[in-house]
């Protein structure tokens, strides 16, 4: 019989880059399971309206994941208005696009600063509150690009596959504990950071709510992987199997023999624009591209 489910009412939760997209659907659904929720963001206005507009209790807090003394400040400043930390969920993360040899070498720091050491910053200091407490749950969001590779994505690939390496050395840590860590791939989600991509035939994107109620799930019932939709592991799994030539013979049929190259530059354009002014330091927020857009 399994064990029921780990209440979420009262929880204590910190979201990183939880203004816009998959962050801000998670701080909802969990609103709604009766967590307490404090948004981390870059751009603190953009969070505080998110915060009043998702209601109980939600409060905002200024973070920049690529700094430890701001992202210490952050979950300080978190429990000291909502108790004890219960789960971190480690959400922020930029995806620009570029062939290798065009993205420069400043925008590739920026991706595995917020996407890398970000998480790893994060996971740190989550782990020095959950420990001597002996309780707790580290979520890291990463992507379907964790466990495969698409042309004009190398450094974001990267930057995914060290996560979900990450998350899973992190778990072996803790595995004689009852400090919990899991890895969350989506697929395409629907959200500003997925704009412009070529939508693979057979493969729609989803939703940010999709990815929410995975992660609420994985809550209440721990696990390490967690794919979005379910049927993504096992589609991985399938093409990572296959030898070179029937890959690329099975890209070819979804529409993706290119990677992601295939933008549609229009729809994009502003996403790559705000990207490439928070690598020259113009501010941003971390749930849009300047500066660590809501995964996904």
């Amino acid at each position: 019989m399994p064990a029921p489910p780990i209440p979420l009412d009262g929880r204590v939760v910190a979201i990183t880059g939880a203004a816009r997209g998959i962050g801000r659907a998670t701080a909802a659904a969990l609103v709604r399971k009766g967590a307490r929720v404090a948004i981390g963001d870059l751009d603190p206005d953009l969070a505080q309206k998110a915060a009043d507009a998702l209601g109980g209790g939600t409060i905002a807090i200024a973070l920049d994941v690529t700094d430890r003394a701001s992202f210490d400040a952050f979950l300080t400043e978190a429990e000291r208005r909502l108790g004890p930390l219960d789960v971190l969920i480690n959400n922020a993360g930029i995806m620009p696009i570029a062939r290798q040899l065009d993205e420069s070498d400043a925008t590739a720091r920026r991706i595995l600063d917020i996407n890398v050491h970000g998480v790893i910053f994060g996971s740190k200091l989550a782990l020095a509150r959950m420990l001597p407490r002996d309780r707790g749950h580290i979520v890291n969001v990463a992507s379907q690009a964790g466990k495969a590779s698409f042309g004009g994505l190398g450094t974001y690939c990267a930057s995914k596959h060290a996560v979900v390496g990450y998350t899973g050395s992190l778990a072996d840590e803790l595995r004689d504990s009852r400090v919990h860590a899991s890895c969350v791939m989506p697929a395409v989600v629907r959200t500003e950071l997925s704009q412009g991509l070529p939508t693979p035939k057979l493969l729609e994107p989803i939703e940010p709510e999709d990815v929410a109620d995975a992660i609420v799930a994985t809550l209440e019932r721990p696990r390490l992987n967690v794919h979005v939709p379910r049927s993504g592991g096992a589609v991985l799994a399938a093409m990572n199997a296959m030898p070179p030539r029937a890959r690329r013979g099975l890209e070819r049929a979804l529409g993706m023999e290119h990677g992601v190259m295939a933008i549609d530059p229009a729809s994009r354009g502003a996403y790559e624009a705000r990207a490439a002014r928070t690598v020259s330091g113009v501010h941003g927020d971390e749930a849009a591209p300047p500066a660590g857009v809501s995964e996904r």
